[in-house]
């Protein structure tokens, strides 16, 4: 149930509304994939470690089905448990991360909370969520290598057989530790690659080849995505990424003629070009 505090804040009235990093292309994959097993049969709960004010936990609950549970672990407004921990989250996340938020943002589209662990995520190995029981895992917690080598561990633990972990920040300049622990698992633990996007690595301890047909089955260059496939040890894994569309062209007179100008002149000549191009494209259709 919502918290008094909880009640006072104003509800996001769209999704894109939370705060967070959960992009457009990510939000694909995660649908897609969690569509595509509820389509196929495939039951399990959800895990999230590392939810922020819940723009994915949001999605996740979407995708719930009758007796599955969604459980979020986060530290919230909790102190950290570590100085290091502490110093990341007073960098990134403490003066906006509340508890009551999330909650706030979770009711304002789904009816009741899912189950929260307000502790580091390190507490979830002890067992609490049970072996095998999981078809879907998001990672998305500290990005401290100790802290992201001990969350894939408990993703292993609570996946079941074909159950599929995405992991945050994989290949950020600034996250170097999550980048370490999820190549080690990848090379030394049996994780094996399905999909990389520019912020998430999916994987899976199953069969990586079934979800990466599961993926081919959508036409995603018609939605504006690129697809690609490479080679990783052996193992082949997809790519997808946003299209790039290719700048407007201007023509070689135009270029020389704002070239030329001096700059008040050519930003007074863009200003009018781009006023022109706004009221032909609002000018009224001709009827018949």
């Amino acid at each position: 149930m919502p918290t008094a505090e909880t009640a006072a804040r104003p509800a996001p009235l769209k999704r894109d509304d939370i705060p967070g990093w959960f992009f457009r292309l990510d939000r694909a994959a995660f649908e897609h994939l969690l569509s595509a097993q509820s389509a196929a049969g495939v039951t399990g709960d959800i895990l999230e470690l590392g939810s922020y004010l819940g723009r994915s936990a949001v999605l996740l609950g979407d995708h719930l089905r009758p007796g599955e549970r969604l459980t979020v672990c986060d530290l919230f407004d909790s102190d950290a448990g570590d100085a290091d921990n502490a110093a990341e989250m007073a960098m990134s996340y403490r003066k906006t991360l509340t508890r009551s938020a999330f909650e706030a943002n979770y009711l304002a589209f789904h009816d009741e909370l899912p189950e929260i662990v307000q502790a580091p995520t390190s507490v979830l190995a002890d067992g609490r969520i049970a072996a095998g029981s999981c078809r879907f895992v998001h990672v998305d917690a500290s990005h401290l290598y100790e802290h992201v080598a001990g969350d894939i561990a408990v993703s292993r633990a609570a996946l079941a057989e074909d159950g599929l972990v995405a992991l945050d920040d994989y290949r950020s300049e600034h996250t170097p530790g999550v980048s370490a622990a999820v190549w080690e698992a990848v090379f030394t633990s049996g994780l094996r690659p399905v999909l990389l996007t520019p912020m998430k690595f999916y994987g899976t301890w199953g069969d990586a080849a079934a979800a990466r047909q599961v993926l081919l089955e959508r036409d995603w260059r018609a939605e504006g995505y690129t697809v690609d496939e490479d080679t990783i040890a052996g193992q082949p894994v997809l790519r997808l990424n946003y299209q790039v569309k290719a700048p407007v062209q201007q023509s070689a007179p135009r270029r020389l003629a704002l070239d030329l100008l001096p700059p008040v002149a050519t930003r007074a000549t863009r200003r009018v070009l781009r006023t022109l191009r706004e009221r032909r494209a609002v000018r009224p259709v001709p009827t018949a």
